[in-house]
């Protein structure tokens, strides 16, 4: 799999953001067929870091349903996969640069 393949996008929440602060820690949104080595890469390639550690999960599809004129509409949402990073100490990466 090629390195652009495998980091989708970085997931930027409250939680991220606290993470990335105190923990050193970075989420992102990953290809479902990537493995932990290939994020690996593909985070050091992009974003100019060392990797210390890459944990990942797989978050689960979720159904939805909603009541409109038109009547009763469900779906689902689809799964996909996270990766949480963790950089070296004194690297860091600036997901808000180009904002």
């Amino acid at each position: 799999m090629k390195l652009s393949e495998v980091l989708i996008k970085p997931i930027l929440t409250e939680k991220a953001n606290a993470q990335s602060e105190k923990q050193n820690k970075f989420a992102f949104r990953v290809n479902r067929k990537a493995n932990k080595l290939e994020i690996k890469d593909a985070v050091e390639a992009f974003y100019n870091v060392t990797v210390k550690d890459v944990h990942t999960i797989v978050v689960p599809a979720k159904s939805k349903t909603r009541f409109t004129k038109a009547g009763y509409i469900q779906g689902q949402k689809p799964s996909f996969k996270k990766a949480y990073v963790t950089v070296a100490e004194g690297d860091s990466i600036d997901l808000y640069s180009g904002v």
